[in-house]
């Protein structure tokens, strides 16, 4: 029996919804937990800045020897030297996040100020392509936020490296925790 891909949809859709409304009180829990984590993060962003790194740098050794434990076994496969190339700078760079979690803030945030970069410099050129729409100056405005954003944070590198990432972290656990405490709130309300 074929149906189609809205029916499924349709199907899925109300399987999220019977799931969400049955364990609304847990959702609602792991919302207050998430808020509360992220205040934490943003009170001490140096801590969790470093546990971040910390982490990274163990998820890229410990995925990187998985990924060799594979390719041993698959030795001729195409393009081999190059993804054994692959999992050994995944488990240095890895290891230099472990050994060095300073150094690894930096690199990161160095990554995050280029990102702020591009996605400011793109907002700003897309504005000015769409000119004539209402509200172009939103997206505009939206670049121009990311370029300054980058621009500050470079000004500042040394000390930018030791907070940023947490307090990124923070902010991005409130907003999932204030969106998951506000779903089951409104599931159970309803």
């Amino acid at each position: 029996m074929a149906i189609s891909v809205d029916a499924a949809a349709e199907v899925f859709r109300e399987a999220m919804r019977d799931a969400v409304k049955r364990y609304a009180l847990w959702y609602l829990v792991e919302g207050v937990l998430l808020i509360a984590a992220g205040f934490l993060a943003i009170l001490y962003p140096v801590f969790s800045s470093t546990a971040v790194i910390v982490l990274l740098g163990w998820l890229l050794v410990i995925s990187g020897f998985v990924q060799a434990l594979s390719l041993i076994s698959a030795r001729h496969v195409p393009h081999f030297w190059l993804q054994l190339i692959s999992i050994c700078l995944a488990v240095l760079i890895g290891f230099l996040f472990l050994r060095d979690p300073a150094q690894g803030l930096t690199t990161i945030t160095l990554l995050l100020i280029v990102f702020f970069m591009i996605e400011g410099i793109s907002k700003v050129v897309f504005a000015l392509t769409i000119r004539p729409f209402p509200n172009w100056g939103w997206v505009l405005g939206s670049g121009m936020v990311g370029i300054v954003l980058s621009l500050v944070l470079w000004a500042n590198l040394p000390v930018t490296s030791v907070w940023l990432l947490g307090f990124l972290l923070g902010l991005n656990l409130i907003s999932v925790g204030t969106a998951i405490a506000y779903l089951a709130w409104q599931v159970r309300a309803s």
